[in-house]
């Protein structure tokens, strides 16, 4: 595939070529124009496995979706240009998993792969294990409808890597509910096993933290909104997070680098 670098800068076609942007990666790309009809992808037999990859494709993207929509709050501000493709891939992995059902309307199963989504960065250029390296620890209870993070005594110039100019920060504990997806063959779309449940979200914040003193450490609590029973078919997805921030005149000022993200747990 060629990429421009010269002054013309356009998007289009011309002639056999065609001109175009890739969301995330700088300057712009060409390609000769050609491949299959829409038609032809919807109906000709050849196209088979096609159909049953996009229609896959489209329930791993939905079941990102929810996520990013449980998660919007904190993830405008932590989430790199990528991430729906990312989160759509990791989704992609969970639903290969699936031995169940037809090639093509394989499940999303979410809560028997859980450890596909432990760890995740929601931006991928900036890990929270090298911004936050103090002591912490994650719990919830047995109803999975509540969960700490647990943050020990440490003293932040030492174990917290903060943008220049910032003088305090907040650390976020957010738990978001996701449900497994399957094909329903009366709609043709994937649904939410439990659509009630599901994008069900919490997010609580720390006070704000100076930099330049030492912490004494604290439990920040999250509990999700009336108290729901959740059943085998949903995951609890607990992510924690570190914001910065600039105090002038008692007012906090957001920074909007340093921000970071992370699927720390999913139960």
């Amino acid at each position: 595939m060629a990429r421009q670098k010269g002054l013309m800068k356009y998007i289009g076609t011309i002639g056999d070529v065609r001109h175009f942007k890739i969301k995330g990666q700088p300057g712009f790309y060409a390609g000769l124009v050609g491949g299959p009809t829409a038609q032809q992808v919807k109906t000709a037999p050849e196209f088979e496995r096609t159909r049953e990859n996009m229609n896959e494709f489209g329930g791993c993207a939905k079941a990102g979706k929810s996520l990013r929509t449980a998660l919007s709050q904190v993830m405008s501000k932590m989430a790199d240009s990528q991430v729906t493709g990312r989160l759509t891939s990791v989704m992609k992995k969970i639903n290969l998993e699936d031995g169940t059902e037809a090639r093509g309307y394989r499940k999303v199963e979410i809560s028997t792969q859980r450890q596909y989504l432990i760890g995740f960065e929601f931006d991928k250029r900036l890990s929270i294990n090298g911004v936050f390296n103090a002591p912490y620890d994650v719990e919830h209870n047995v109803d999975r409808n509540e969960a700490d993070f647990i943050i020990a005594a440490f003293n932040p110039a030492e174990l917290v890597s903060a943008p220049a100019g910032s003088t305090h920060f907040r650390l976020i504990n957010a738990l978001a509910v996701l449900a497994d997806f399957s094909f329903n063959p009366t709609t043709g779309n994937y649904e939410a096993d439990d659509p009630i449940n599901n994008e069900l979200n919490v997010v609580t914040y720390s006070d704000y933290i100076p930099l330049n003193t030492p912490y004494a450490g604290d439990t920040i609590s999250a509990a999700l909104p009336g108290a729901p029973t959740l059943g085998n078919n949903v995951t609890v997805v607990q992510c924690i997070g570190i914001e910065f921030f600039q105090e002038v005149n008692g007012n906090y000022y957001p920074f909007a680098s340093g921000n970071c993200l992370k699927i720390e747990d999913a139960f």
